[in-house]
């Protein structure tokens, strides 16, 4: 009955889904397209704007280049770079109180996933002054219109400049959820390149494969459009065509250019087709021991695809296919069993490790509790974990 439940509530939300009010941000693209930025948010009336972002960000210089043309523009803004890698709810009400005091009237996030999702909570505690960010936590409990917000990714992984999404962690409880609302889909978006080049190998790997997990969740889900089937297709074989050479050779524009389309792709395709336990189970580990998102992602990826087992063999396969690494006479199984080994094989070429370090076993009941409900009845995936399931994979993970 669980899981029937499940399903009916996923096909439920999939009919729902078509009369919800997607929309797609504005884009400027390409080299220096950051450039174009402040005289865009000036035409649409923002005379003061909150810029969200972090320490690393601020201190390598990044900025420096919007905030003196927000300046020439004649808009005044404030900036916020105290958000952390798994941004708080008290992140959310520090930014937002300096949102308030400076009576700003748009946000700008500057930075990784982190700092989009810390910008997107201060939006909705703008639109919702009296709702708390715990109450909502969970799809559509916002519904009403952001300030304008333009989101500025310097990497390229978290798709979180195109998404419904925010990430929030509860520095208190270690819980770490996400708020899913149409509204928090940013209005604009700058995918410029060149703000990608300076990063840390280890970055632009873990991102990059956050990117691989956002297209493949949604791809072997059971709520894909024809739509997004072909973001998550065009973003797997971008990745795995572009990801080890910008992150053997980070100054190949082309491959950081290609790595950022890929990750907006993945991302216009899980906003709508959602993702699946790889994300559940990564959230808990952000949310406990501040585990970087992509990290979590990348390591647990290839063990949760292996769990689906035939219930994902056709789609993998289909993306096997697509990347290349199969034979004529393979059938659908070893086309999938091809696919997550060279999954594997990418996170060792790029030094990301098998397994997960320093889980307490403790932790591991609560956590698991955690991920399956938000997983269930929500994610539409291939196969339904049970308890003992999540639990088993808690295990598999682990160092």
């Amino acid at each position: 009955m669980y899981k029937l439940y499940c399903r009916i509530y996923q096909a439920i939300f999939r009919l729902v889904s078509y009369l919800l009010p997607w929309r797609q941000p504005q884009l400027l693209e390409g080299e220096n397209s950051l450039n174009a930025l402040p005289a865009l948010i000036r035409s649409k009336g923002c005379d003061s704007v909150l810029v969200v972002t972090d320490k690393g960000i601020s201190s390598l210089g990044l900025m420096d280049g919007l905030l003196k043309g927000l300046e020439e523009e004649g808009v005044a803004f404030v900036v916020y770079d105290k958000t952390v890698p798994n941004p708080t709810i008290d992140n959310i009400e520090e930014a937002l109180k300096i949102y308030r005091e400076n009576n700003c009237m748009g946000i700008v996030a500057f930075g990784g996933g982190s700092s989009m999702d810390c910008a997107k909570g201060v939006g909705a505690r703008v639109a919702r002054p009296g709702k708390s960010i715990p109450r909502m936590k969970g799809v559509m409990k916002i519904l009403k219109e952001l300030p304008p917000l333009f989101a500025i990714p310097t990497t390229a992984g978290t798709g979180s400049e195109t998404t419904l999404t925010a990430v929030v962690t509860n520095s208190k409880t270690h819980e770490k959820y996400p708020i899913n609302d149409t509204v928090l889909i940013p209005n604009y978006a700058v995918l410029d390149p060149l703000l990608t080049v300076k990063l840390p190998r280890h970055i632009t790997s873990t991102t990059g494969m956050d990117a691989l997990t956002h297209a493949v969740e949604a791809y072997i889900g059971r709520s894909n459009t024809r739509q997004t089937k072909k973001y998550a297709r065009e973003a797997v074989k971008l990745i795995f065509e572009n990801i080890y050479e910008a992150y053997s050779n980070g100054t190949n524009i082309a491959a950081r250019a290609n790595m950022q389309r890929a990750s907006y792709l993945a991302g216009l395709a899980f906003t709508r087709a959602y993702v699946g336990y790889v994300h559940a189970i990564a959230h808990t580990l952000g949310g406990f021991y501040s585990m970087p998102h992509g990290l979590a992602n990348a390591i647990i990826l290839p063990y949760v695809l292996e769990y689906f087992g035939s219930s994902a063999h056709k789609p993998l396969a289909e993306l096997a296919n697509l990347v290349g690494i199969t034979s004529p006479e393979d059938t659908n199984e070893q086309k999938a069993v091809k696919f997550i080994e060279a999954i594997k094989s990418l996170n060792e070429s790029m030094n990301i490790p098998h397994k997960v370090k320093d889980i307490a076993d403790s932790d591991i009941p609560l956590m698991a509790k955690r991920a399956l409900a938000e997983g269930n009845p929500l994610y539409p995936v291939p196969k339904i974990m049970t308890l003992k399931d999540m639990l088993k994979m808690y295990e598999l993970i682990k160092e």
